[in-house]
């Protein structure tokens, strides 16, 4: 079942795109266009030939949902990030009031790591989510929900991201 999006913007342009008009159609819209276009860019790389990704990727024969394979795979950016190493010293800081660091470093640094991962991990599922609906806005991509279907407020709930590029966008990218 799709979901009808509610950031429709140039979703009904079906004008093939160069990689020029996909930066500039994004550059409309997005206030991160460098994150909107890497985003593209991995969800065209796990796409299959109809340029559908998800709602997993298959990694090391595991599924992963797309939006958390997405953020994984941008976490390098936020590697030497001012911000990430502000929640390295917070989170170490936490964990030391509420007595819960190691006095054993290689243990409390591996507690503080997979802390600020799950932190990480959180604020990436958003700027991601941030990111789609930029690329929905532009008629990139379309975005529908499949899984269970449960009446809640959150759309989403057991239900997983499904990303289509759009037939403009696909030339550039070299789908299909």
């Amino acid at each position: 079942m799709f979901q009808t999006d509610l950031f429709a913007g140039h979703a009904d342009r079906n004008d093939a795109l160069g990689l020029p008009g996909l930066i500039e159609r994004i550059a409309g819209v997005s206030q991160r266009p460098r994150y909107s276009l890497m985003v593209l860019h991995l969800i065209a790389q796990a796409a299959d030939a109809r340029g559908r990704a998800g709602p997993y990727v298959l990694e090391d024969d595991r599924r992963v949902p797309i939006r958390d394979w997405l953020c994984d795979a941008l976490v390098p950016m936020a590697q030497r990030d001012a911000r990430r190493l502000a929640i390295v010293a917070q989170v170490r800081a936490e964990l030391e009031n509420a007595g819960r660091l190691p006095a054993d470093a290689v243990e409390g640094d591996r507690l503080v790591d997979a802390e600020v991962r799950l932190r990480v991990l959180k604020a990436g599922r958003c700027n991601v989510s941030r990111a789609v609906s930029d690329l929905v806005q532009a008629g990139l991509v379309r975005r529908h929900y499949q899984g269970e279907r449960v009446d809640h407020h959150n759309r989403g709930a057991q239900r997983e991201a499904v990303y289509t590029i759009t037939e403009s966008a696909r030339p550039a990218l070299r789908l299909g």
